[in-house]
């Protein structure tokens, strides 16, 4: 008896899980635009007003899609979320963090699109798990001794995760195989750590990562 109960109780959640998969599908397909709850509810094998008792909108299903990404996006990124929270941010790979969102967001595009929309088109968007950890980093980078001063935390965080999540945009536009696409990774990484290198950190205070930076600026123009 209590293992049916228990059944019956998990049955909801992977009702909505299902659902939760076909959306994803269909956003990394089609994009936004090309997203509906019938149309979910017909991809993950559930009748419409099972659908709607999880989902009542389309935005909610969006809603509920960009927070999986964001969850996906903040293990991709930072690793354990508990972990990270507790991180020294004195500590953090600013180079590594840099190369791991890029390469996320080179690899999920149109899901990376939709959470950054969803985030920038929010009212709260400190509700949001992966955005409120970014920011904190950087609010909390900028009271170093490490940091260049003056930083305007919140437009700097907006400016690096847009150019992360539209570059694939250009990238698979413009490269025609996974080599190409792997290079225009490259050039993007490479620029976003020279930028943030002479605009966000202290240069005097990363004399290696100075000189990787100074090496591959020096390999690109020959």
């Amino acid at each position: 008896m209590a293992e049916n109960r228990a059944r019956r109780r998990r049955a909801p959640e992977r009702t909505r899980e299902a659902i939760l998969e076909a959306a994803r599908e269909v956003l990394a397909k089609d994009g936004k635009e090309g997203l509906s709850v019938s149309q979910v509810a017909q991809l993950a094998g559930v009748n419409r007003g099972t659908a709607y008792q999880h989902f009542q909108t389309r935005e909610q299903l969006i809603e509920a899609t960009a927070s999986w990404v964001s969850d996906q996006l903040f293990r991709a990124v930072f690793g354990d979320p508990e972990q990270a929270r507790d991180q020294p941010v004195e500590n953090i790979n600013v180079e590594a963090v840099n190369d791991r969102l890029a390469s996320f967001a080179m690899e999920n595009p149109a899901l990376g699109r939709v959470w950054l929309l969803t985030v920038l088109g929010s009212k709260q968007p400190a509700k949001d798990p992966f955005w409120r950890q970014y920011r904190s980093n950087f609010e909390r980078f900028a009271k170093t001794e490490l940091a260049q001063p003056g930083m305007d935390v919140e437009v700097l965080s907006v400016i690096i995760l847009a150019g992360s999540f539209l570059w694939p945009v250009w990238a698979r536009a413009q490269a025609k195989t996974a080599k190409d696409r792997q290079a225009m990774l490259e050039r993007f990484t490479n620029e976003v750590l020279r930028l943030t290198l002479h605009g966000t950190l202290r240069p005097e205070k990363y004399p290696d990562l100075e000189k990787r930076v100074a090496r591959k600026t020096s390999a690109k123009k020959r």
